[in-house]
């Protein structure tokens, strides 16, 4: 069963753009913290997904090979729809996972929890997951943990958009000043050659 499409999903796949991540290379960084997830949760799986137009993509991964899943079939589609975690305890006893090709397949994911990676305005970009084979809970102290790695997650996301929109303002600046640097060289030929 896919997730509803969020209210403000044009909105949110806009700001998932501004992050410009989607499709890049592992990282060490985000790498460490799906590790971390994953042996503080006692969890086989842990992923850094992002939640596009029609897919989920993952920045980082630990138990898995795939870079991205559907996202009609995507347990992360529903996170991003939450303001806290989002934990399915047994995925065959869920009317909306219990279908699942994640769950029915080769994978037989049973477990799943997520933290919502969510912008400063509000948006669910996608989440910081672990996941299982088998039906569990998490015990309080690593629900903590997820959703304090899910806030590093972001705010290294956070990171990386306030570099690219730095490094696009000098960018800008400088073609200013080249511009202005011509035109005040113009400007002075040209009081040069009224002045004779």
């Amino acid at each position: 069963m896919p997730a509803p499409i969020p209210k403000n999903e044009t909105k949110r796949l806009k700001v998932l753009w501004q992050y410009d991540v989607l499709d890049t290379v592992p990282e060490e960084i985000f790498d460490d913290l799906t590790d971390l997830a994953a042996s503080i949760c006692e969890a086989p799986f842990a992923m850094i997904s992002l939640v596009d137009e029609d897919r989920q993509w993952f920045k980082s991964k630990t138990g898995v090979t795939f870079r991205e899943t559907s996202r009609d079939i995507s347990f992360c589609a529903h996170a991003i729809l939450q303001k806290e975690l989002f934990i399915v305890p047994d995925t065959r006893k869920d009317v909306r996972f219990k279908s699942n090709p994640l769950v029915t397949g080769a994978q037989k994911i049973r477990f799943y929890a997520g933290a919502p990676l969510t912008s400063p305005d509000g948006c669910g970009l996608g989440t910081l997951c672990v996941l299982d084979k088998k039906p569990r809970q998490l015990r309080p102290e690593q629900k903590r943990a997820l959703r304090i790695l899910a806030r590093h997650v972001m705010s290294q996301l956070e990171h990386r958009r306030t570099a690219r929109q730095l490094a696009a303002a000098r960018a800008d600046e400088k073609k200013l000043r080249t511009e202005l640097a011509k035109t005040v060289g113009e400007n002075a030929r040209l009081c040069r050659r009224f002045s004779q």
